[in-house]
């Protein structure tokens, strides 16, 4: 009788939760958005995002669309690219890291609170240009590579033209050393030696460069104080660009 009574009272409290909240979790989303919940799982093919979002698909940086740009049979313009550089043992599994980091990061996750922005539906086209193949077996060539893989997709031309200055409404002009429109690359490390090769391939396209370094040590040691090592450390990179006269010293912040 009292067990009877018990699971009474308990089915007559859930009745109750039930009735006070009947729409609360109406409106609520899943942790990402599905267009057709109800209708069989299948691959879009205009980007309509599907119930197979988060977890499944090949894992490009927030489920961009994978484009090889580093071969020659798929020149696609683009504005936007995320490569990677799998520099150095350990670090090199830096970019699959943060690719898989970024799942929730889709089309329509991608909102920005603070800037009231989603960049991925402002228009540009965003691939995700997969990895610079680098070798593992020579640090020197491995350098090499990444600037040049770099190099190659900076200097193309972007998909979308320049657009206008969104406060005086003047249009905007290009920074490059030829003038033309080229395309961001955001690279995904990769150890910060890579920071190097980088630099020098943004050099080559606009000039001398100017540094925003979030760290919590500075990079541009002289060799002879950064713990006075005769071989060169990998924090000097900015310190081997300072040299040459690649940066604008006036306009280097950390």
């Amino acid at each position: 009788m009292q067990l009877s009574a018990l699971f009474s009272f308990v089915l007559l409290a859930t009745s109750v939760c039930a009735n006070d909240h009947p729409h609360e979790h109406e409106d609520q989303m899943p942790l990402d958005y599905v267009r057709f919940p109800n209708e069989a799982i299948y691959h879009g093919i205009n980007g309509e995002i599907t119930a197979d979002s988060i977890f499944s698909r090949i894992t490009t940086f927030a489920k961009l669309p994978w484009v090889q740009c580093l071969t020659r049979e798929n020149y696609i313009p683009f504005d936007i690219a995320f490569i990677g550089a799998p520099y150095r043992p350990g670090a090199r599994f830096g970019p699959s890291g943060i690719r898989a980091g970024s799942r929730r990061l889709t089309l329509c996750g991608g909102y920005n609170v603070p800037l009231k922005v989603n960049p991925f539906q402002s228009g540009l086209r965003i691939v995700d240009c997969g990895d610079v193949p680098v070798t593992p077996y020579d640090n020197k060539y491995a350098i090499e590579q990444i600037e040049n893989g770099h190099k190659s997709l900076l200097r193309r031309e972007a998909f979308s033209p320049l657009g206008n200055d969104s406060v005086t409404g003047e249009a905007l002009v290009s920074l490059s050393l030829d003038g033309k429109h080229h395309p961001r690359n955001i690279t995904l490390g990769g150890d910060h030696t890579i920071v190097l090769p980088l630099l020098r391939s943004i050099n080559s396209v606009y000039g001398r460069i100017s540094v925003i370094h979030f760290d919590s040590h500075l990079d541009t040691w002289k060799p002879s104080v950064f713990g006075g090592a005769p071989s060169d450390q990998a924090a000097r990179y900015l310190f081997l660009l300072g040299e040459p006269g690649m940066l604008d010293s006036e306009r280097i912040f950390h």
